[in-house]
């Protein structure tokens, strides 16, 4: 039942990576493309866990890629509110000066 599980996991893992590449490609915002590589890393994360022989998922190889994986979405949010404050900083809309 546990393989049965993961093998579920892997396969949405891998699926919403390949959907969210479809959106960089589509965009070619980086956004979509921090998501892809997550869950794509995630998703290969799981495969490795199913092949292992370690019984148990709390082995710290596991976790470090978790967390690179997380750390990847985090930086895709960062990223793409940094990116709309500067955007926001560089349009600043011209003063009007008053007529005499």
């Amino acid at each position: 039942m546990k393989l049965l599980l993961l093998g579920a996991i892997v396969m949405a893992s891998l699926a919403v990576g390949l959907f969210f590449l479809r959106f960089w490609r589509d965009t070619g915002d980086r956004f979509f493309l921090f998501f892809a590589a997550a869950f794509l890393i995630e998703g290969m994360n799981r495969v490795a866990q199913g092949l292992s022989t370690v019984s148990e998922e709390r082995e710290p190889f596991f976790y470090l890629v978790r967390l690179i994986s997380y750390l990847l979405i985090i930086a895709a949010v960062v990223d793409k509110n940094r990116s709309k404050s500067m955007r926001a900083g560089k349009t600043k809309m011209p003063i009007a000066m008053p007529h005499s």
